[in-house]
Formats: structure tokens, sequence, C-alpha cells
């Protein structure tokens, strides 16, 4: 590394300590304008010049440019590198002169380019995936794959984001070491810091003084104080968690979702209270790399209450569960049955029994879909919806009303 001579105020003081972090997994969240972005950025430069690999992502492609990318130009230009860089805007890659070291960037959306990244020369050392609650999991546990190879440098993978529910996968994956109250915590492989606008010297009054005036009781928790918070764009805010009796007033209902390898299959048993427009959810399974034989056998303890309404989409395996003596139709679906449905369940009261971990999740989560300027659409995201879809079909019949003129196709075993 050439030798650099910096100003101790460079960046600010709560980062320093961290310029030097070797963690495998680094946490650094909280409020908004608290300079995260721009320290990541501004290590992310001085590591390239002592020969770590970085590739930076974030959920989608188009928005790097205008985010991380600047963030990286601009520290180099801050710091006084520019004659140590080669900076390639056509293929987003920037490379140090002196060793050969690069700083990657990816969208998430674009994964055959994700797949065929690799530094020029080097293992892969770094990874700091940028505004991560945008990431799915599934997402984060690929890229943590690449992360392999002979390295003098320990390999680290960063996430970076202003905090939005407990239920989020990074909450479960991380923050077991974490307590409320505090802005640190390590263990023997995880470093999370939580920093707000209080620790950023360089930011401007006007910039602060809207963070100390937001009025929005959500945006003031998460973007001032740099809280977890419920998401503000959540679709279902109409459920509850708590014990769930076994004389339960109601009509037993079953959805079934088939799913596989990236998805998994989803089950839910409910009893729905009409008059009272009560969903209990009792039980669910929610799992991966089950084969119709293997998924019969777990469902065939729930046979006896009913049918079972299934995604439409797969009749073959439809075909196969009722070979092997499960009472499983097919669900209706149709044109705008996706809207309809959601909008349905969002009138009713929704009690999750606490077994029920994954549909909280999934609940907590899901959110309508945005547009190119982040404005929501009247369209559900599809994702992270496995146990949403099985209660859609669960209550199909009892969402059209057809039972009074057509009967229950359940008895017919349709």
């Amino acid at each position: 590394m050439p030798r650099l001579t910096l100003r101790g105020d460079f960046i600010n003081r709560v980062y320093r300590p961290h310029l030097e972090n070797d963690r495998r997994y680094q946490i650094y969240f909280g409020g908004a304008g608290s300079g995260k972005s721009v320290f990541l950025a501004t290590r992310c430069v001085l590591d390239a010049l002592r020969g770590r690999n970085t590739l930076i992502v974030r959920h989608v492609a188009r928005t790097l440019k205008s985010s991380s990318w600047n963030e990286v130009i601009k520290a180099i230009h801050r710091l006084g590198l520019s004659s140590l860089f080669h900076i390639s805007k056509s293929e987003s890659i920037i490379t140090a002169r002196n060793n050969g070291a690069q700083i990657l960037f990816a969208g998430l959306d674009d994964v055959e380019k994700i797949k065929s990244l690799t530094p020029a020369q080097g293992a892969l050392t770094d990874i700091w995936m940028e505004e991560a609650t945008e990431c799915a999991w599934q997402d984060f546990k690929q890229l943590d794959k690449r992360l392999r190879g002979r390295s003098r440098f320990k390999k680290r993978f960063t996430l970076s984001f202003n905090p939005v529910y407990r239920e989020h996968w990074i909450y479960r994956e991380f923050f077991h070491i974490w307590q409320d109250g505090k802005t640190f915590a390590q263990s023997e492989s995880v470093s999370i810091l939580k920093t707000t606008y209080l620790d950023n010297r360089f930011l401007a009054p006007d910039d602060k003084a809207a963070l100390e005036n937001e009025k929005d009781p959500y945006f003031y928790q998460v973007y001032t104080l740099g809280n977890w918070g419920v998401a503000g764009d959540v679709i279902f805010t109409n459920w509850r968690v708590e014990e769930i009796g076994e004389d339960q007033p109601g009509e037993t209902r079953m959805g079934l979702d088939f799913g596989f390898s990236s998805d998994p299959c989803g089950f839910l048993l409910l009893r729905y209270d009409r008059k009272a427009r009560k969903i209990y959810v009792l039980s669910e399974i929610c799992e991966k790399h089950l084969t119709n034989l293997s998924l019969s056998r777990l469902l065939m303890p729930y046979a006896h209450l009913g049918s079972i309404a299934c995604d439409s989409a797969e009749p073959k395996s439809i075909a196969e569960l009722r070979s092997l003596g499960l009472p499983v139709y097919p669900a209706r679906k149709g044109a705008d049955s996706i809207l309809h449905g959601v909008q349905w369940l969002r009138q009713q009261q929704l009690i999750l029994s606490p077994s029920c971990r994954r549909l909280r999740e999934e609940l907590s989560c899901y959110q309508w879909q945005k547009d190119r300027d982040g404005h929501s659409l009247p369209h559900p995201q599809d994702r992270d919806n496995h146990l949403i879809d099985a209660m859609r079909y669960a209550l199909e019949e009892d969402m059209a009303q057809r039972r009074a003129f057509t009967g229950d196709r359940r008895a017919l075993g349709l």
C-alpha cells in the first residue's frame, strides 16, 4: 500500500475503530444521515489500496450509480487519491493501480452478472450489501458462498441499512447478540454498530433539523432514532399473536402452496368464524425440498379434518397427493384472484398461534409493489408469500360466497 497521510478527522470518530474490523459479518445500521455509507465507501477505497477485492451490491442494479458508486467516487476524490485508481464507468469497476485490486458493483436483479463477476486477480475478500433490508435472505446466503478462495485477508460480509421491522431476516440472523439501548455489540464472528445523525459531524444543519422535526411516528423512529420499527407500507396490519383454544368457534379450512427448491412448500390449518370475521391460524408447515411422498406424510394427520385447497398450477402434484390418500383439490384462482384475496383478507381479523412463526414473518414483510420512483402500486409483491397464498386458497370459497348457491366443492372432492 502506498504511504498515505490522512487527516485524523477524515471520517467520523465513531467509525474509526471499524477501519480495521475483521469480523466475518459486519452490520452498520441506524438512522438516516448517520454517515455509514460514506464511511463504508471510504473504507472500500483504502482497502483496495491494501489489496482487498470488494463487491458492492444492491437489490436493483440501476440504483447503484446514484448511491454506492457515487459515494466511492466521492471518497476517492475527497481523499485526493484519483491518480491511484483507474475508474471504468462502463464496466462499473474501479481498479487500484498499485496492486490491481478492484471494487466491483452489481445489482441482485442481474443474476448472470453476479455469477460471472470475479476480480481480475486474487480472491473476492469483501462484499458490501448496501440497503440490505431490500434484499432477500436467499441473496445473502448465495453471496456469502462467493467469499471463498485463498487470500491473506480475512473474508468480510458487510450489511448497511436503515432498520425496518424486527421480523426481517437480518434481525433473525444476527441480532441475537443485540441489546436495545446499546450502540455496539460483537461476537467472535459478528459486529453490530448503530449510529444516528448525532454521530455525523459533517451533516448539514438543515438536514439535521429535518430529521429532528419529523412528524411521522414511523419515520421518526426509523430514520431519526435508527430504531427497528414496523414496516410503513406492509399490506397486513390486521393480525396479532395469541394462544388459540381447541374449542375456538368457526369452520376448518386448509390450504397448500407448492414449492420445492428455491421456494418452500406452505400449508396452513385454519378456523374461520364467518360471523365474527375472524381467521384463526392453528398450525403451519413451511419446508423446502419436500417430495410429494414426504409432503403427504406431513399432511396425513390433517386429512380427517376436511379437504385441502391447493395451488392449481400443479395438477400433477395434486393428482399424486390424491393417489396417496389426501383429500386435495385445486383452487380456482383466476383473474385478479391475488388482489381480490388480499383485499378480502385485509377485512378480516387474523389471529395466529405462537407456533406460526413463518406466517408471522410473511405478514410482517408483505408489501405492495413499487414503481421506478418508489411509489406503491395496487399489486402485492410476488415473493415471501407462500403461506399467505396457502391462506388465500384455503378461504377462496368463503371469499366468493358461492356456498349458498352451488354447495361446497370440498364435499364433491373437487
